[in-house]
């Protein structure tokens, strides 16, 4: 029999979980509850957040001759969040689970190559599991669709190239995305210091 403490992380990660969808669930409540002018407000700056982001990511991504340069348009759409750390939080788990799918993938391709649906099956399974039990159970989907584009989407030149490009442009998205976020939060900020104070 183990002692009481011999799973102290799992429990602790599953109140998290509970917390965090509480804590979600309360701040779409809030926000349905906001005024027109306030949601309208909101939604100016998220999708400038957005938009910026997406532009500059793959501009750059152009720039330095990516692959796949709209990878990390992607990654800035997809981690760009109303709020800073949700972004950064985000960022964090589309980080991780890029790296955890980009490993599986190339598993997946030394066990049974591309196009192979019993690797790909084992390589998702696996990079699933890596998510979870690394306490980064959100990059699980990430992980899951780096795994698929390794193991399924044909590609030209040597195989361990496309987790790499992904990588890359992944983290290139996700820092535009920081960047700018932060920078249009501080935006954000005084808007809505302004708009207190001439209320008041």
């Amino acid at each position: 029999m183990s002692p009481p403490d011999a799973h102290p992380s799992r429990t602790e990660a599953a109140l998290r979980m509970v917390r965090l969808r509480r804590a979600q669930r309360a701040l779409d409540t809030l926000f349905r509850s906001l005024p027109l002018g306030r949601k309208v407000r909101t939604g100016v700056f998220m999708a400038f957040k957005t938009v910026l982001s997406a532009l500059v990511a793959y501009a750059i991504g152009n720039a330095l001759h990516t692959e796949q340069a709209f990878w990390a348009a992607i990654s800035a759409v997809a981690v760009t969040q109303p709020h800073f750390g949700d972004t950064r939080g985000a960022g964090r788990d589309r980080c991780l689970g890029t790296v955890f799918g980009g490993i599986a993938g190339l598993l997946g391709l030394a066990v049974g190559g591309s196009g192979d649906m019993l690797s790909f099956g084992l390589a998702l399974g696996l990079v699933t599991l890596a998510c979870w039990t690394a306490n980064a159970g959100p990059a699980a989907r990430i992980g899951g669709i780096t795994t698929a584009i390794v193991l399924l989407v044909p590609s030209q030149g040597p195989r361990w190239e496309v987790p790499l490009y992904r990588l890359g442009e992944v983290v290139l998205g996700t820092l535009c995305a920081l960047v700018i976020g932060w920078l249009v939060s501080r935006l954000e900020e005084r808007a809505e210091r302004k708009q207190e104070t001439e209320a008041t």
